[in-house]
C-alpha cells in the first residue's frame, strides 16, 4: 500500500476517513451531498430514509446487530431536530453511533442563514462528544475523534457539525495516510483490579442465595459466552433485563427469564420472584439498575450485599450501594470465571438441585397460567396466541425486534431467547415508533439473517413511510402489527392510574395491510386464530418485506405490575 499523500477536496476527505473505519452505508436523505457524492464513489451505499428520527433507529439497529458502529447524515435545521430521539435512545441504551450533521459556514453564522440553528446546544444532551468542523486540515482528526468518543468507555453518540463552506471548498490539498480502523466497538476494553475480582468471587462463592442480574451491556460487550460459563461452573441462576435478553440460554435450568415490571399474572417471571426478593448477594452485569427493570426500584432487595460490574463508573453505586467492578462486562466476567475456579465452590454445586427444581416448578407454573391465552381461539386475536405460533416457526438465527411500550414486553415474556437468536428492543428511552425501522438496520447489517419485527399500531404509525424505504431498497423483514385500535400501554395505564381515560387512546380503524401493499410490499390481514400458523409461514417464506396486519384484542394486557388490578385484567 502506498503511503504518498492523496489529493483531495473536503468532501473526499470526508469520505475516505469514514472509509477507513470500515462505514458501510451513510443512513441519510442525500445531505451533506457533496460529501454524500463522496462517499458513494468509494462504495458506500446510502440508505434513504423518509425521515430522520427513522434514519437514526435504524442505524441504532445497524450497530447493535452488528458491532459496527454507523452513521447517520442530516440538514441542518429542522432536520436535524429530528436526530434528537434517535440520539437520546443511543445515549442511554449505550449503542454507538456517529451524527453527521450540516451546519452554517463560519462566514454566516448568527446571521440568520437558511435553517440555522444552535445545533451544538441542541445536540448536547443526547451526545457523548459533539464538534464542529471548519478547516479542512482537520477533518481526518475529527472523524477520528469522533469514532474514538461513540466506541470507547461507554459506547454512545458522536456528533459532527460540517460547515457548508467547508465543503464547498474545491481546492484539492495533500491528505497523510492514516491506518487507524476505528469503526468497531467495544474499543479498548478494561477491567477491575484483580483484588476486586477477587473479592467479588468469595462473595459469590459463600452467598446463601445469590443471583445474577444481567443487562444490555452483556449484550454490547458480547459477553454471552462468558456469562453463560459463570451461570455453569458457579450454579448460579441468572435473571435478565429486557435489553439482556439473550444474553443467557432461557432453557438452561438455572436461567429465570426476564424480571422487572412486568412479573404479574402470565408473567414469564412471575413465580421465581421470590428468588429475587430473598437473594443475599446480587451481581449486576452492564444493568442500569432504572425504574422499569426494578419495579419502580422495589423488586431488588435492599438489605442484599451487590456487586456490579459495568464500563461507566456513574452506573455503579447509582441505585445499589456495590462492590465496584468498573470495567468491560467481557473481560471482566472472564477475569471472574477464573477467580470462581480458584474458590471452594461446593457451597454452590450443593444448593444447584433445588435451584433447578425451583425455576424448573415455575416454568411449568407459568406454562399452566398462560394456557387460556396461548391457546386462545377467540377473536379479535390474544397476542399472546401469536407468540405461541411465532415461538415455534422461529429460526435458530432468527433476530427478533420490538417496538417499546407493549410489544418489547410481549417478545419478553412470550418468545424463548435459545440458540443464537437475538432480541432487540428500545428501551434506553423507551419511545415509540422505533421497531420497524430499528429492524431495518439490523437486517441491513445482517442480510443473511431473518429479522421478525412486533409493534403496535400506536408505534407503527410514526413510520409507515418507511415501509416504501424497505421496498426501494429491497430490505426483508416481516413485522407484525398489533392492531388493537389504541394507545393500549397509555389507556391502561391511565385507567389504572386515575380511573379513567383520555379521548385520544382510541383510533379510527386502520388497514395496515392496505398501506403496505400501497408501498409496494406484501399486506396480510389476520383476523382468526385458526389462521396464525399459515400466516407465518406465509410471511417467512416471502421474497420481501411482508406485514402482518393483526386484529388484536384491545383489552389484552401484558403482565406489567401496576395493571394487575385492572377489572379485566
Amino acid at each position: 500500500m502506498s503511503d504518498k499523500p492523496l489529493l483531495l477536496r473536503p468532501p473526499q476527505r470526508f469520505a475516505n476517513a469514514l472509509k477507513r473505519h470500515g462505514v458501510e452505508y451513510l443512513f441519510g436523505q442525500s445531505n451533506p451531498p457533496a460529501l454524500t457524492m463522496a462517499a458513494d464513489d468509494l462504495g458506500i451505499r446510502q440508505i434513504g430514509y423518509r425521515q430522520e428520527n427513522s434514519g437514526t433507529y435504524m442505524a441504532d439497529g445497524y450497530a447493535r446487530a452488528t458491532g459496527k458502529v454507523p452513521v447517520v447524515t442530516a440538514q441542518n435545521g429542522p432536520a436535524a431536530t429530528l436526530l434528537v430521539p434517535g440520539l437520546a435512545e443511543c445515549l442511554s441504551a449505550s449503542t454507538p453511533i456517529i451524527a453527521l450533521v450540516q451546519d452554517v459556514g463560519p462566514s454566516t453564522q448568527d446571521r440568520n442563514a437558511f435553517q440555522e440553528l444552535d445545533q451544538l446546544e441542541l445536540f448536547k444532551g443526547v451526545s457523548k462528544w459533539i464538534r464542529r468542523v471548519t478547516t479542512a486540515d482537520r477533518i481526518e482528526d475529527y472523524v477520528d475523534m469522533a469514532f474514538t468518543a461513540a466506541a470507547s468507555g461507554r459506547p454512545g453518540p458522536a456528533v459532527l457539525l460540517v460547515s457548508m463552506e467547508l465543503l464547498a471548498e474545491r481546492e484539492e490539498r495533500p491528505v497523510a495516510t492514516r491506518k487507524a480502523h476505528l469503526g468497531r466497538y467495544p474499543m479498548d476494553r478494561s477491567q477491575p483490579e484483580q483484588a476486586q475480582i477477587a473479592l467479588a468471587a468469595e462473595l459469590l462463592a459463600n452467598a446463601n442465595a445469590p443471583i445474577v442480574y444481567a443487562g444490555g451491556g452483556v449484550i454490547g460487550s458480547g459477553a454471552q459466552e462468558e456469562l453463560r460459563e459463570l451461570q455453569e461452573i458457579a450454579h448460579l441462576p441468572v435473571a435478565t433485563s429486557t435489553m439482556g435478553k439473550g444474553a443467557v440460554d432461557e432453557t438452561h435450568p438455572l436461567s429465570m427469564g426476564v424480571i422487572g415490571y412486568f412479573m404479574a399474572t402470565r408473567g414469564m417471571a412471575k413465580f421465581v420472584k421470590p428468588m429475587v426478593t430473598d437473594a443475599d448477594v446480587v451481581l449486576l452485569i452492564g444493568n442500569r439498575t432504572n425504574q422499569n427493570g426494578t419495579d419502580s426500584w422495589k423488586l431488588l432487595p435492599r438489605e442484599a450485599t451487590y456487586i456490579h460490574i459495568d464500563i461507566d463508573s456513574m452506573e455503579i453505586g447509582r441505585n445499589y450501594e456495590a462492590l465496584r467492578l468498573n470495567g468491560d462486562a467481557k473481560l471482566t466476567l472472564s477475569a471472574l470465571n477464573s477467580a470462581m475456579a480458584a474458590q471452594d465452590l461446593s457451597k454452590r454445586q450443593s444448593a444447584r438441585d433445588a435451584i433447578v427444581s425451583t425455576i424448573a416448578t415455575a416454568r411449568l407454573r407459568h406454562k399452566e397460567e398462560i394456557a387460556g391465552v396461548a391457546q386462545s381461539e377467540a377473536a379479535p386475536i390474544r397476542p399472546e396466541r401469536f407468540m405461541a405460533e411465532l415461538e415455534k416457526q422461529l429460526a435458530e438465527d432468527h433476530i427478533v425486534v420490538a417496538d417499546a411500550s407493549f410489544s418489547s414486553i410481549w417478545i419478553a415474556n412470550f418468545l424463548t431467547a435459545k440458540f443464537n437468536r437475538r432480541f432487540i428492543t428500545p428501551r434506553g428511552q423507551a419511545g415509540l415508533g422505533w421497531g420497524f425501522p430499528l429492524a431495518m438496520g439490523a437486517k441491513i447489517g445482517n442480510p443473511d439473517k431473518p429479522v421478525f419485527c412486533i409493534v403496535g399500531d400506536g408505534g407503527f404509525g410514526h413510520v409507515w413511510s418507511e415501509l416504501e424505504t424497505a421496498c426501494r431498497h429491497g430490505i426483508k423483514v416481516v413485522v407484525a402489527v398489533m392492531n388493537n385500535g389504541v394507545l393500549g400501554y397509555q389507556k391502561h395505564a391511565e385507567d389504572a392510574g386515575l380511573g379513567r381515560h383520555t379521548n385520544v387512546c382510541d383510533f379510527t380503524p386502520v388497514d395496515h395491510a392496505a398501506i403496505a401493499e400501497a408501498c409496494g410490499v406484501r399486506g396480510i390481514r389476520l383476523e382468526r386464530a385458526q389462521d396464525i400458523a399459515a400466516t407465518i409461514r406465509e410471511a417467512l417464506a416471502a421474497d420481501t418485506t411482508v406485514l402482518i396486519d393483526i386484529l388484536a384484542d384491545p383489552n389484552a394486557m401484558p403482565p406489567v405490575t401496576a395493571f394487575a388490578s385492572l377489572p379485566n385484567y
